[in-house]
């Protein structure tokens, strides 16, 4: 009867013992790759928090379908103090009526779209056709849609059948249908000679000082989004 107790705590003894030495060697091991850590300095104006590869997709405003947007590539940058969208190589954007007719296509080789403010930024070869027709060349267009506006202050050319109008300055309703331009080379104003002096204030938008960069330390990537 002894002997059978004595084996019983020898047994609990070993148990125990394995136990301790194999919880040392866990904790050991963790402190080991807890001393290996490199820290990242994570700079969130530059870094994107998910990178999305060939987008097409359908966007709703009030429950409504309103736009078609296509992409090669989607940045999201919403851990930015001014959080945005960025399209490095280009965007294509459908804009629907409420009966689903395009109500203007917009074409540019770079885009931001700043998500409080409702705001797009196209630059670079930037393309735009309205339902009539009507088609819009500008280096630069910004588009409030808070305000339903469309305006720059560089330089633009419209062709209108076999009309063409150029200058700098110009000012839209967001479905193109109704513009005009505030300083025209061929001296022909469209619907006002005497445009708002804070018409064209493009407003606050805090816009990176660099272009963003890929790192390889990206915390999320979709490639298939």
């Amino acid at each position: 009867m002894l002997n059978k107790q004595h084996n019983i705590r020898y047994k609990r003894l070993i148990t125990t013992t394995f136990i301790v030495v194999v919880m040392s060697l866990y904790f050991i091991s963790c402190k080991d790759k807890n001393e290996d850590l490199v820290a990242f300095d994570y700079n969130s104006e530059l870094v994107p928090t998910m990178v999305t590869d060939t987008i097409s997709t359908l966007i709703s405003d009030s429950g409504i379908t309103r736009y078609k947007l296509v992409a090669d590539v989607w940045m999201v940058f919403d851990k930015a103090k001014e959080p945005y969208w960025f399209f490095p190589e280009g965007l294509y954007l459908e804009q629907f009526a409420p009966d689903f007719e395009i109500e203007a296509t917009v074409e540019a080789d770079t885009a931001w779209y700043y998500s409080t403010k409702d705001m797009w930024r196209l630059k670079k070869n930037v393309h735009v056709e309205n339902m009539k027709g009507e088609q819009f060349d500008s280096d630069e267009l910004f588009w409030d849609k808070e305000s339903a506006k469309v305006y720059s202050d560089a330089y633009i050319e419209i062709k209108s059948g076999e009309k063409e109008i150029k200058g700098y300055g110009f000012e839209s309703n967001q479905s193109m249908t109704e513009y005009r331009i505030f300083r025209p080379h061929d001296g022909i104003f469209l619907f006002s000679d005497n445009p708002p002096s804070d018409t064209l204030e493009s407003g606050a938008l805090i816009e990176p000082d660099v272009e963003p960069v890929l790192s390889d330390k990206v915390q999320q990537v979709d490639k298939n989004r």
